[in-house]
């Protein structure tokens, strides 16, 4: 898969921009705070429906405007698409292909990307919030269905934490009793699905995840995933107050004989009066965690900076690679923002060396020299919002 064109209107600090995409390295450069960041933050947003930057969609929406417009050009298996996105201040978001209008989470279907930026060595540092969303993207880029679960878990939970709280406040009469069961089973069901199915990521990722990370750190440290299963006693809550770097307290699979759903509602039943005290759902997907380990500890708060670097960096390599391994579309379009001011020069030249068979891939510089000469074949200028001649 590759993007030929983008175009952008009303989109960050870019009123109209055409750019044209070659397969291979593509290198934009241009000064801090130029647009850079910006390309490439609109073909990840087409690509998962969110920003490495931002949580606030209206923030990637040009100053004084009402909404943004992101439309990109893209080829595979000799097909050509035209995928669309208007982003909009006010109102929901809207989507078209080859324009026909689609619900604005099928387009995920029709556009895969990594993107790896300086911002996600919170992976690694940051809370487990990041990992889910880390987690579940990745899922729905491999399985685009699995949007809709997502989604319904999340209204699921919605609903369920409401009446956990209207019982709080009230106490829990009979009648919502019978609605709060309703609620578990579909948060069960949903749940266990969201469950097994990142369990199963985490394993698919270990193979890649060590390979890639020799590939960029030249030594083996050892890296690997450790889920943390809410539903099997691990609770968020006191890792973050430790620091996230606890022992976990239970990993891993479900007890043999015990299905993920088993576990789940026994969880529910055992934290029940806790879940009522304080009005809120206390295990589910939404509270779990998957600790990154570096020669046998975490790597929050053990490994040193370059290796977080190193190893949140192998991990969106690792998730191209698996992308690649089971994709019909072909090689997803892997995108490096401001990479490789971070590295030194051996390190510069491994990765170099790990990307270059990948269909297309796109990187962000503000220093021309910071890049191997071997990505540099085809360069993209951009100053104060514009393509420019170099």
């Amino acid at each position: 898969m590759r993007v030929t064109h983008l175009s952008l209107t009303d989109f960050r600090n870019y009123a109209q921009v055409e750019v044209p995409f070659a397969s291979g390295p593509n290198l934009i450069v241009g000064r801090n705070g130029q647009g850079k960041t910006n390309l490439v933050e609109a073909l990840g947003f087409l690509s998962t429906l969110s920003s490495h930057r931002v949580s606030n969609t209206s923030a990637m929406i040009r100053a004084g405007q009402d909404a943004g417009i992101i439309r990109s050009r893209l080829e595979y298996n000799g097909r050509e698409i035209l995928a669309e996105v208007q982003i909009n201040r006010t109102g929901l978001n809207r989507a078209q292909v080859n324009r026909s209008v689609i619900k604005t989470r099928e387009l995920t279907r029709y556009f895969s990307s990594v993107l790896f930026a300086p911002e996600d060595l919170a992976l690694v540092r940051g809370d487990p919030s990041g990992r889910r969303r880390f987690l579940d993207q990745l899922l729905i880029l491999r399985t685009p269905r699995l949007s809709g679960v997502i989604a319904d878990y999340d209204r699921v939970l919605r609903q369920r934490n409401t009446l956990l709280k209207s019982a709080r406040a009230s106490g829990l009469r009979t009648t919502q009793l019978g609605t709060l069961e309703i609620w578990d089973d579909r948060l069960v069901a949903l749940g266990s699905e969201i469950i097994d199915e990142r369990a199963e990521l985490v394993r698919l990722l270990s193979e890649p995840l060590g390979a890639a990370y020799q590939a960029v750190a030249g030594e083996n440290h050892g890296p690997a995933l450790l889920p943390l299963l809410s539903i099997l006693g691990a609770d968020e809550d006191a890792a973050i107050e430790a620091g996230g770097f606890t022992e976990p307290v239970s990993t891993g699979s479900v007890s043999t004989g015990s299905t993920t759903g088993d576990s789940f509602r026994m969880a529910l039943t055992a934290l029940r009066r806790k879940e009522l005290d304080r009005g809120m759902t206390l295990v589910g997907p939404h509270r779990d965690d998957v600790i990154f380990m570096l020669n046998a500890l975490p790597a929050k708060g053990y490994a040193s900076h370059g290796e977080s670097w190193s190893f949140a960096l192998a991990l969106k390599l690792a998730s191209a690679e698996l992308l690649r391994r089971d994709s019909a579309t072909g090689d997803p379009v892997l995108i490096l923002d401001d990479v490789f001011a971070e590295l030194d020069l051996s390190r510069r030249r491994r990765l170099a060396a790990a990307v270059t068979d990948f269909e297309q891939v796109l990187i962000t510089a503000a220093v021309l020299e910071d890049v191997p000469e071997d990505l540099t074949a085809h360069t993209i200028h951009i100053n104060a919002g514009a393509v420019v001649d170099g």
